[in-house]
């Protein structure tokens, strides 16, 4: 068993009982995150754009995160989770492309 007085033990065991609620909240905010960027992907191919990736929009999320950055997590590791996040959606976007592309091709069959 930890040392540690009986009231340092309790301590531990509730922030870490937070740490875990945050943990499925941060989970559930991320899928929904990852929700729109796939949907934004679909109104960036209504609206004609064949590309995936805009460098441009990239830069601006992370320089919000920067912004919105008060520590103490340091900026480059922030930096590092925001393009994770963002490779991540790229992919979904693709994956759901591809997958929306398989079945227009398959509705037209006979």
């Amino acid at each position: 068993m930890p040392e540690g007085t009986a009231a340092q033990l309790r301590e531990l065991a509730r922030l870490r009982r937070r740490i875990d609620a945050l943990d499925r909240r941060i989970v559930r905010l991320l899928n929904e995150r990852a929700e729109l960027a796939v949907a934004a992907g679909r109104a960036k191919e209504a609206a004609g754009s064949r590309s995936i990736r805009d460098p441009e929009r990239e830069r601006e999320v992370l320089l919000r995160a920067s912004i919105a950055n008060d520590g103490p997590i340091p900026q480059a590791d922030l930096i590092v989770l925001y393009r994770r996040i963002m490779a991540i959606t790229r992919a979904l976007e693709k994956g759901d492309r591809v997958a929306r592309r398989g079945v227009a091709d398959d509705d037209g069959g006979g």
